[in-house]
């Protein structure tokens, strides 16, 4: 077996959304294009992990999508990516513009379900002061009014909670309760979600089963980080927590002392490696950048969580009109559990 670095990347960020004017029609590079199409089909080809799960026939996607990109011209040729890319329904995958961002052709429907169904603003009126937000903004913490603990995960990349949920932590260690809440959770690193639950966990746990380019990757036990909180913890979920907070969760789910409550997340389970082929990034012969699985993890049932998610607990749905209303139900009933 292999040991790799895993990188859970970002997942589901802001998608650039271009006009028709805002296209730049160029003369027709066919031979370009023709490469850049055929490397893309190969790349999925070789290192996708879902065609057979997702029971998707990448030939026939060829058959259908060469006159497509036979007839594009100039960054027309984008639009033909973006959809062969999304053929794949898997948030994880993007194509990158020169000098411009990442595009995600594909949101999950969980997604948008749950994405306007929460509301940091409504949360932060069930406080009686403001919240303290960490140097990089990756979190807000604060002691709600019945002395439970509270923390919101927004980003999980670089070494930012390696560096910053200790000191969260120090400050939330004699609530008689703790909510850790992770809806619209993207994606980041295997770094920060070990920082995260290594503080609640009293003996090593191993992580679930991780695949990389069709092996399963050895990773050293999740080893507990003093000091441990032991006291109730309830996790929040929703249809837009993804990735590295799905991973987050389904660790979680495993403590004795920990309840998931909310909603049914994303579903994206793959993954990838900073090494060799397994890496996620792949550079097109025209100097575009894609960015497709290479591996994936599962939950410790042995179920994908790529389209399946994470179930919570306790299912507490929450809607858009529920927050327009000014209430977080779920939030509600984390605190009365706790309570």
């Amino acid at each position: 077996m292999k040991k790799l670095r895993i990188i859970i990347w970002l997942g589901l960020i802001n998608l650039i959304l271009c006009s028709c004017e805002d296209i730049i029609i160029k003369p027709a590079d066919s031979n370009q294009n023709m490469e850049d199409f055929e490397a893309t089909w190969n790349r999925v080809n070789n290192v996708y992990p879902f065609l057979n799960f997702k029971k998707i026939n990448w030939d026939s996607i060829y058959t259908e999508y060469l006159p497509r990109v036979e007839a594009a011209q100039g960054d027309e040729f984008y639009i033909v990516l973006g959809d062969l890319l999304a053929e794949l329904k898997d948030g994880h995958v993007y194509y990158k513009i020169p000098g411009g961002s990442e595009v995600y052709p594909y949101y999950p429907a969980r997604h948008f379900k749950d994405r306007h169904a929460y509301s940091p603003f409504i949360v932060r009126t069930y406080f009686n002061k403001e919240l303290n937000v960490t140097a990089s903004k990756s979190a807000e913490y604060e002691i709600l009014p019945e002395n439970i603990g509270y923390v919101f995960l927004s980003d999980f990349h670089e070494n930012y909670l390696f560096n910053e949920f200790p000191g969260i932590m120090e400050y939330l260690k004699n609530t008689k309760g703790l909510i850790i809440d992770i809806r619209q959770k993207r994606g980041g690193s295997s770094l920060n979600i070990d920082a995260v639950v290594s503080r609640f966990i009293t003996l090593p746990l191993e992580w679930p089963k991780i695949h990389i380019l069709g092996e399963i990757i050895d990773i050293d036990p999740i080893q507990p980080k003093n000091p441990t909180y032991t006291n109730p913890v309830v996790v929040l979920i929703n249809g837009s927590t993804f990735s590295a907070g799905e991973w987050t969760t389904e660790i979680m789910k495993q403590l004795s002392n920990a309840t998931v409550i909310g909603d049914t997340t994303g579903g994206g389970g793959g993954t990838g490696s900073d090494q060799g082929n397994a890496k996620s990034k792949f550079k097109l012969p025209s100097g575009k950048i894609i960015s497709t699985t290479t591996g994936y993890f599962e939950r410790y049932d042995g179920q994908l969580v790529e389209w399946n998610g994470v179930p919570p607990d306790i299912r507490v749905e929450q809607t858009e009109e529920d927050i327009k209303n000014g209430r977080d139900k779920q939030l509600e009933y984390a605190i009365d559990l706790l309570k």
